[in-house]
């Protein structure tokens, strides 16, 4: 009966640890309402002439001189007679303005100086679009338009882009400026960044918008005002020096947009940090109080800032840039921080009448982890907290910039001022490599949100921020490679965020006619192609049953794409490719189709566009450059698409065991070998039309590949071990026995016997675990097969003295055990189906983990027995010698793991496993993107120790032996001693 209710034990234990590990991986997917994509095309045109041929104004400033020349370029070439007079009022607010047709032209009347500018801009794009220009008077429907501040600071070095592999996220655009001693700041370079912000800047106003967010605040400031004024900084050292010199260097640099009547907000993540500032912070109680009188600092020395943006979301190593001091921490992480720093920030603003713009980006760190997709979330952390200085920014996506989600239900709760984020060059799309016009999704998207909440007054607007800035094709902003393919969306918005009811078909086809052609048919046909664009890239880049269910995994929520993780790696592992097949597994024939559509349509466009007249376009250039985009479109998606047909089918196999599925999967492995090798030829090292990298794609098929080859090893293997059960072998026979009833261990047998007390189960073991590896994966071995030897061991030397057989047969019984219980599994289709069912499959997960937990423990069991039965330990002595075995394993493992880095040996496992994403370490960082606290090393340590030292210790002075089991009593100490592991008689 005590027998009966160990054995009972074990599996509540197991049963517990199956449930806790369930609870940790919280897989789910539910069908999400993901955004309709609408699309269409303006009716075919031919583009009217300027009524207009120059400018006259009562007024002149830059600000208006450079808005006048908007028009008078646009008009270039058309010997238009009309005349545009611009009449601007004294001492107006607001940007309406009025447009009046007049016997020798138009009439352009505005009360402020904003007015007037905006609407030149106005006339020189209807001129730019060959469209009539609208008369009657103009209100813009949103009143703050913001920018990024482009690819300014950045410069298109063609070595750092070839190798693909930089994924750092830093977007400040000053450290190329920077010098490492006085005077901190090379003025060239400076020079440099001047120009690129002064076109950035002009560019953008003439397309709407009236603001720019610019990264940086800590780097600009010396708290002079805390303490004594060398409190954080002392007196001489750098940063207070390098801080004065940036802001002489860069303050008539970003003045400059204050001066063309934009908002200039600063930006910066929060905790922001110095090496100083941290260790000062660390013995404030108001580190709240430091950072007001940092942003009072930053406020006196750029006057004309209109406030500072924060974010809380994001942070760490990724974003920093080499050799500079400054960085982030994402440490704001409960809804009492947040609100404690938003009201700090906001008692700043309130001095000076400025504004406090808080993202509500988060990564999922922390209670305020899905602020940004949960409107409970919201209410809790911002619900009352009522300021006219805050404004809200959120992104429209309920998620990050990706297709296939739902709308932000966020952006419909609070009575925050809110601003709605967008992207033009989409990161996880290509990174604007591909055609890919958002306008209509933009405009639908616009106008539910407004229609949703009266409190939105604006939006952002990404030209080029978003990711790693180097791992895409090498694209800047107005200056380098295509960047007009994503300059549509960018336009776009501006003109949305003016008058959202717009047409969407209209717009691109304006965009078309100022960038590529006036010709009616080339218009029309370049028009088709970017309305089918987006439908080239919902089913060229994502699996849609998938990406249309809202995905949570490991307290997380993966985004709708995954199996191309982050940006443009195609992943190989077994989390993510075992789990999109699961959600579709009914519709897999669909969702190869879907990529084979999206191949047919890239060709459709390819060929539309190569059938335009190229005399009709303004710049051959561009034709060229667009025409291989199509090109690259094609080839990726085709490469993408045997790639899906691959794991879909593989998984399909793994799932059923149909023999039709094997072979294709087999089929479509071959195909996609080729299909990727030609296009890696083609694009591979391509700083314009990179190469995706197919690297973990590779690593998880080389291990599927040896599935089928596992399976049979496993097979084999196990058939020996149940064969090896009828053997009537003593020492055979002795391992399973004392597997079973440890307090039944044989006594000695001959030499012969003893070698295979040790070496049975140490081959089963190797050749098991190398089976569950692949023999691909050195790093489990070492620690699995470590743990081992070392319990073994321990516990060879706690019974020094004695015949240690008893011992080893149940030490390899029970491994015996649990690998006949390993082999089960992997003989039915090899270590790929154990995953799978591990990833997809609860109830089989939850068995296993059970029964495997429970044969686990059973471990310390057997050996606590044995030692008591066969050994006569007392109990107390028994509990302790367990305690030091199983603890020497845990101390070694954590000390390993301390010595190689938490990040590197996760990483290593994982490489070598292929079980997340090849790229998370890459990228994000295992230990970050999972939360997992950096201190487990020391935790293992620590714990492996105590059990080692509180186990050692009782085993020293835990009291003397106990009676031998009298159903088994003990031999005599056998004369020759065990010659693998003898030791001398105490």
């Amino acid at each position: 009966m005590r027998r009966l209710m160990i054995i009972f034990m074990l599996l509540s234990l197991g049963a517990g640890m199956a449930f806790g590990l369930s609870g940790a991986l919280r897989l789910s997917w539910t069908p999400a309402t993901v955004m309709a994509e609408p699309s269409g095309t303006a009716p075919q045109r031919t583009a009217v002439a300027s009524p207009i041929g120059s400018v006259t104004m009562d007024r002149h400033t830059h600000r208006l001189d450079v808005a006048a020349r908007a028009v008078t370029d646009a008009v270039e070439g058309q010997n238009a007679g009309g005349v545009l007079k611009v009449i601007v009022g004294e001492g107006g607010a607001g940007k309406d303005y009025r447009l009046d047709r007049t016997a020798t032209g138009l009439t352009l009347t505005a009360a402020s100086e904003a007015g007037a500018a905006a609407g030149l801009y106005s006339v020189a794009d209807q001129i730019r679009s060959g469209v009539p220009v609208a008369t009657g008077p103009v209100t813009p429907k949103l009143g703050l338009r913001l920018t990024d501040v482009g690819s300014v600071g950045r410069e298109p070095d063609a070595a750092r882009w070839s190798k693909g592999t930089d994924y750092s996220l830093n977007s400040d655009i000053v450290t190329g400026t920077l010098l490492p001693r006085a005077p901190w700041v090379d003025r060239a370079e400076v020079e440099k960044v001047a120009v690129q912000f002064r076109q950035f800047v002009d560019h953008s106003a003439a397309q709407g918008y009236n603001g720019v967010v610019v990264p940086g605040f800590l780097e600009y400031v010396t708290f002079a005002n805390v303490g004594d004024g060398h409190a954080v900084y002392p007196a001489g050292d750098p940063h207070i020096a390098r801080a004065q010199a940036m802001v002489t260097a860069f303050e008539p640099v970003f003045r400059y947009a204050s001066d063309m009547g934009m908002r200039v907000y600063f930006m910066t993540d929060m905790l922001a940090l110095s090496g100083p500032l941290e260790a000062y912070l660390a013995k404030q109680t108001d580190q709240w109080a430091v950072y007001q009188a940092g942003l009072r600092e930053l406020f006196a020395s750029m006057p004309f800032a209109s406030g500072l943006m924060i974010r809380i979301g994001e942070g760490g190593s990724a974003y920093a840039a080499p050799g500079w001091d400054y960085f982030s921490r994402i440490a704001v992480t409960t809804p009492e921080k947040v609100r404690a720093m938003l009201k700090a920030f906001l008692a700043v603003a309130a001095e000076s009448d400025r504004d406090i713009i808080f993202r509500t980006w988060t990564v999922g760190v922390g209670a305020v982890g899905d602020l940004h997709t949960n409107p409970d979330s919201y209410e809790e952390v911002l619900g009352d907290l009522a300021d006219p200085r805050l404004i809200v920014s959120t992104k429209f996506t309920l998620g990050d910039f990706y297709s296939h989600l739902p709308l932000n239900t966020t952006l419909a709760v609070g009575d925050q001022r809110r601003i709605v984020e967008f992207q033009g060059r989409r990161e996880f799309e290509g990174f604007g490599s591909l055609p890919n016009d958002l306008t209509a999704l933009h405009a639908s998207a616009l106008r539910q949100l407004l229609a949703g909440n009266p409190h939105i007054e604006g939006v952002w607007l990404w030209t080029q921020e978003g990711g790693p800035l180097r791992a895409g094709p090498m694209t800047l902003y107005l200056r380098t490679g295509f960047w007009q393919l994503y300059d549509l969306n960018v336009y776009a918005m501006g003109r949305l965020a003016r008058q959202p009811d717009t047409d969407p078909g209209e717009i691109t086809a304006d965009w078309v006619r100022r960038t590529f052609s006036t010709d009616p048919a080339t218009v029309a046909a370049i028009s088709r192609m970017f309305a089918s664009s987006r439908a080239a890239v919902t089913k060229g880049l994502y699996l849609t049953p998938y990406a249309d269910n809202s995905v949570k995994a490991l307290g997380l929520e993966p985004p709708p794409m995954m199996w191309i993780f982050e940006w443009d790696i195609a992943t190989g592992d077994s989390a993510v490719l075992s789990s999109i097949y699961a959600t579709g597994r009914d519709h897999v024939d669909e969702t190869i189709a879907e990529g084979e559509r999206a191949v047919a349509i890239a060709a459709e466009q390819y060929a539309g566009v190569a059938a335009t007249d190229p005399a009709t376009w303004r710049d051959p250039d561009l034709r060229e450059q667009l025409l291989d985009s199509l090109a690259y479109q094609k080839d990726l998606y085709g490469t993408l698409g045997a790639y899906r047909t691959m794991f879909l089918r593989r998984a399909q196999w793994l799932d059923t065991g149909s023999a039709t599925a094997r072979a294709q999967w087999k089929a479509a492995e071959i195909a996609y070998r080729e299909a990727r090798d030609v296009y890696v030829r083609e694009y591979d090292g391509d700083v314009d039309l990179p190469a995706y990298n197919f690297t973990a794609a590779d690593l998880g098929s080389e291990r599927s590949d040896r599935d089928p080859a596992m399976a049979i090893l496993a097979r084999v293997l196990l058939g020996l071990l149940l064969v090896s059960i009828l053997v009537p072998w003593r020492p055979v026979r002795s391992l399973w026995r004392a597997a079973i009833m440890p307090w039944k261990a044989p006594s000695a047998p001959d030499r012969t016997g003893r070698w295979i007390a040790i070496l049975f189960p140490a081959a089963a073991l190797l050749l098991s675990r190398e089976i569950y590896t692949w023999f691909a994966a050195p790093a489990h071995l070492l620690v699995t097969l470590g743990s081992w030897v070392l319990f073994a061991l321990v516990a060879r030397l706690l019974v020094r003295g004695r015949d240690p057989y008893a011992l080893w047969t149940v030490i390899g019984g029970v491994a015996l055990l649990r690998t006949v219980l390993l082999l089960a599994v992997l003989a039915v289709r090899g270590p790929g189906l154990y995953w799978f069912q591990f990833w997809t499959d609860p109830v089989a997960r939850t068995a296993y983990v059970t029964v495997a937990f429970a044969s686990f423990a059973w471990l310390f069991v057997a050996v606590g027995s044995v030692l008591r039965s066969r050994y006569g330990w007392s109990r107390r002595r028994v509990t302790g010698g367990v305690m030091l075995a199983a603890g020497v394993p845990v101390l070694a493992v954590g000390a390993l793991i301390r010595s190689v880095g938490l990040e590197r040996a996760l990483s290593a496992w994982n490489d070598q496993m292929a079980l997340l994403p090849w790229g998370l370490h890459r990228i994000l960082g295992i230990v970050t993107f999972l939360d997992i606290p950096p201190a487990l090393p020391t935790w293992i340590i620590v714990t492996g120790a105590a059990l080692s030292i509180i186990g050692g210790l009782t085993v020293a002075v835990g009291g003397g032996t106990a009676q031998p089991d009298p159903r088994t009593p003990t031999p005599p100490v056998a004369p020759e001693l065990d010659s693998a592991t003898s030791s001398s008689p105490s």
